[in-house]
């Protein structure tokens, strides 16, 4: 009897031994599904992400679940939400310079989308939001008050770092940007998956370039009838910068057609927001092309004046690629050819 127990106990632990070995064999990947099936039984929560005031001053703040209401306002707050697949938490959106991208507009015909370009209080008040996505800008005393008002409401902000919040405004700022995301809505591998494209494009790019003659460029736009120049420490500065070219008066601010002229740059990008007007872009490029007082400029001869979204240059968010790709081509026009 205690042989017959103790075969029995041998063929159980056999049987045991090679469950585990093929279990331990087998090689299997996490799919997107078994990511959202694990992460409802993680405790990813409490999160805490530090955004900015309207004194440009960190502030922590903690999430201690995913936002289901969430404000979003202008484009990179929106496209961003919508790259994530989280258009259903958008409550209230507003503030677009140019149509979503082609791969989300189903998506985004789903959202409620405002006539108000930016909304004011009172109206993302009555929307009861626990999340609101923005820029530096929005958050002033005229539109929706200092990020304080929120927070002491219980309702959490985020400004986006390139709008304002950071001094030297970055490419990695945009990544910064979505990877938080990722992390307040539980989704960091979508957000990591978008951030690793942008990285990946940029040394593509890079790598393409290096080989070439410096190029010189502006970044101008047209301003209450004034010339606005993006300097080095702009978001396009820093994309110029990264591909080898040469932003011409670093600092930015306004300059006149005389400084235009004495500057003459290899190349000019005129930035402009179409808001359904197709023809927007070409007619800010004619302002430069088809002004007698420019027709000297290096950039004019060679036809070398390039129209690009502000969306693609200024908190870019998911564009980022689409402004690397913009200045790439401008830069270096027969790089392609």
């Amino acid at each position: 009897m205690k042989k017959l127990k103790k075969s029995i106990a041998i063929i159980l632990s056999s049987i045991m031994i090679l469950g585990i070995t093929g279990c331990s064999g087998a090689k299997t990947e996490k799919t997107e599904s078994d990511v959202q099936a694990s992460s409802k039984t993680n405790s990813h929560y409490p999160v805490t992400i530090t955004t900015h005031n309207y004194e440009k001053e960190p502030v922590e703040i903690t999430f201690d679940k995913e936002p289901e209401n969430v404000v979003a306002v202008y484009q990179n707050s929106i496209e961003t939400m919508l790259a994530l697949g989280l258009e259903d938490k958008i409550k209230l959106a507003a503030g677009l310079d140019h149509e979503v991208k082609d791969e989300y507009k189903k998506a985004f015909s789903k959202i409620n989308y405002s006539e108000q370009f930016t909304p004011d209080k009172e109206t993302v008040l009555m929307e009861q939001p626990d999340f609101i996505l923005s820029w530096y800008s929005i958050f002033d005393d005229k539109r929706l008050g200092d990020v304080d008002y929120w927070h002491k409401n219980n309702i959490n902000t985020y400004m986006a770092l390139n709008s304002g919040a950071a001094e030297d405004r970055t490419v990695e700022n945009e990544i910064t940007d979505i990877l938080n995301l990722g992390k307040i809505f539980n989704v960091e591998y979508k957000a990591e998956k978008i951030a690793n494209e942008i990285n990946t494009k940029i040394d593509e790019v890079s790598k393409s370039v290096k080989d070439q003659k410096e190029q010189t460029t502006l970044i101008i736009e047209y301003m209450d009838g004034k010339i606005y120049t993006y300097g080095a420490k702009s978001l396009g500065g820093d994309m110029v910068t990264r591909l080898g070219g040469k932003v011409l008066n670093p600092e930015g601010g306004n300059i006149g057609e005389e400084d235009l002229i004495k500057l003459n740059p290899d190349s000019i990008f005129v930035v402009y927001m179409n808001r359904g007007d197709e023809k927007a872009g070409q007619e800010e490029v004619n302002k430069i092309l088809k002004n007698p007082a420019l027709s000297s400029l290096k950039a004019v001869k060679n036809n070398r004046v390039n129209p690009i979204p502000l969306g693609d240059m200024y908190c870019s968010g998911i564009r980022t690629i689409d402004g690397i790709n913009a200045f790439a081509k401008g830069l270096y026009p027969n790089l392609n050819k």
